[in-house]
């Protein structure tokens, strides 16, 4: 019985110190979480950082010519389907009605321009507030 005592008197002693020792590495190893958590923070930071300014970068630096074009634009478009449009493209002075489709573009019909569309000027009273409001901004945004 006493050998049993003096084995069960042994492993608290060894659970103890074991207990006193991780008691004395965890100040230093919370210690080295922290740090490995400041240091990935800071470098997320650092990588969202550099995304923001290439984006503004690419954003200032970027070519204004697209947008509003004489030689090109679309007149009028219909969805035929879930992906499926008919779309009228003027091009100088035909019009091209165009099928597209998820991957292609298809050339349904050629025709030339009506001429009581083509002298008939779009003006802002005719285009609804939103297109009003869209026109003012893009206009805006082009002047700087």
């Amino acid at each position: 019985m006493s050998v049993l005592f003096g084995q069960i008197a042994c492993f608290a002693i060894a659970v103890g110190a074991s207990r006193l020792a991780l008691a004395e590495q965890t100040p230093a190893a919370s210690g080295a979480v922290t740090g490995q958590l400041l240091s990935l923070f800071l470098g997320l930071a650092v990588v969202l950082a550099v995304i923001a300014g290439t984006a503004w970068l690419l954003k200032r630096l970027a070519p204004k010519t697209y947008g509003a074009s004489s030689v090109l634009r679309v007149v009028a478009g219909a969805a035929v389907g879930q992906r499926e449009r008919v779309v009228i493209v003027e091009v100088g002075a035909t019009w091209l009605v165009l099928g597209v489709a998820p991957g292609s573009v298809n050339s349904l019909h050629q025709m030339p321009r009506p001429d009581e569309i083509a002298n008939a000027p779009v003006t802002a009273d005719a285009m609804p507030p939103f297109a009003q409001w869209l026109r003012k901004m893009m206009d805006k945004r082009n002047e700087r």
